[in-house]
């Protein structure tokens, strides 16, 4: 606890008791509760503190190398309650951090490049798996199950490709993108309820487009939570442009690679989710879409 002794000194704080959680020291004083960790990335605060977000625990005092806040118990609640409040100051935190970017011609080339190659390893991949498992007199549960769904799998490679071509005509010769700041570590650990909502562990914290942050909440809870409940909700706040939702598509609709092991009954509930995954994905998409043509009526309607 040495890192912290000057934190605590000039703030004239004796600790009775320390308690470690996970990357956080819990210190109990006279005066109360402190939740002190390293951070070197402690201009972020500041930041969001002059964009008017302060959907984070209070701050005590900050040195060059770690930071000291209001320790705040977490109140237990639903998960999907959870989910759609992280997105919801998601939201606000990009629409108060929003700002266009001048870019050259490399920096949309070089997601378009990045974003094709990612997508031809896993058609490669694909089509490899199918070739052994259809070599094979006898199938594995597991490998009748990729076989039996390979055109799916196929499909919707398919339509990675096909809307990253559609997005990258749409954006190849803007001069400019629209950029925010991202929390970049969305999981349900990190949000804490106490009066209000708030957003722990801004660490990795960056500039990059919008989308990443539902994109990297998306790999990780596809499953658990009604996406298109929480797309609406940050759309609601922060509509996304047309690029945005076409790259936005394409990267939660990138099959994942099957990693095989020799326990049969895991590999079968691993392939399911990975079709879980997909089917899920593609419903999704399909609401999206219904949602943008209702949308589109309604106006030349009027």
């Amino acid at each position: 606890m040495k890192q912290y002794k000057s934190l605590l000194e000039r703030n004239d704080l004796k600790v009775n008791k320390y308690t470690i959680k996970g990357k956080t020291t819990i210190v109990d004083t006279p005066l109360g509760q402190f939740a002190l960790k390293e951070s070197k990335g402690n201009d972020i605060y500041r930041y969001l503190s002059s964009r008017n977000f302060d959907y984070f625990p209070k701050i005590i005092d900050i040195d060059n190398n770690n930071i000291m806040f209001e320790y705040l118990d977490d109140i237990s609640y639903d998960d999907s309650q959870k989910a759609f409040d992280i997105i919801h100051l998601i939201a606000l935190l990009h629409s108060k951090t929003t700002y266009y970017k001048e870019i050259d011609y490399d920096e949309y080339k070089n997601i378009y490049e990045t974003t094709k190659e990612k997508i031809n390893y896993i058609l490669n991949y694909y089509e490899d798996i199918i070739n052994i498992i259809e070599s094979k007199i006898y199938m594995s549960p597991s490998e009748y199950l990729i076989a039996r769904n390979i055109s799916k799998i196929f499909e919707c490679i398919n339509y990675c490709n096909y809307e990253l071509e559609s997005w990258y005509e749409l954006i190849k010769d803007k001069k400019r993108k629209r950029v925010v700041t991202l929390h970049n570590n969305l999981k349900l650990d990190n949000l804490i309820k106490n009066k209000s909502s708030y957003l722990i562990s801004w660490e990795n914290s960056k500039i990059d487009l919008p989308i990443y942050d539902f994109v990297n909440f998306y790999e990780k809870y596809c499953l658990d939570f009604d996406f298109s409940i929480l797309l609406e909700e940050y759309e609601r706040i922060f509509p996304l442009l047309e690029e945005e939702k076409k790259l936005l598509y394409v990267l939660i609709s990138i099959p994942k690679k099957i990693e095989f092991n020799i326990n049969e009954y895991n590999m079968v509930k691993d392939v399911r989710c990975f079709l879980d995954r997909i089917y899920k994905t593609e419903n999704l998409l399909k609401f999206e879409k219904e949602k943008e043509t209702s949308t589109e009526e309604q106006k030349n309607n009027k």
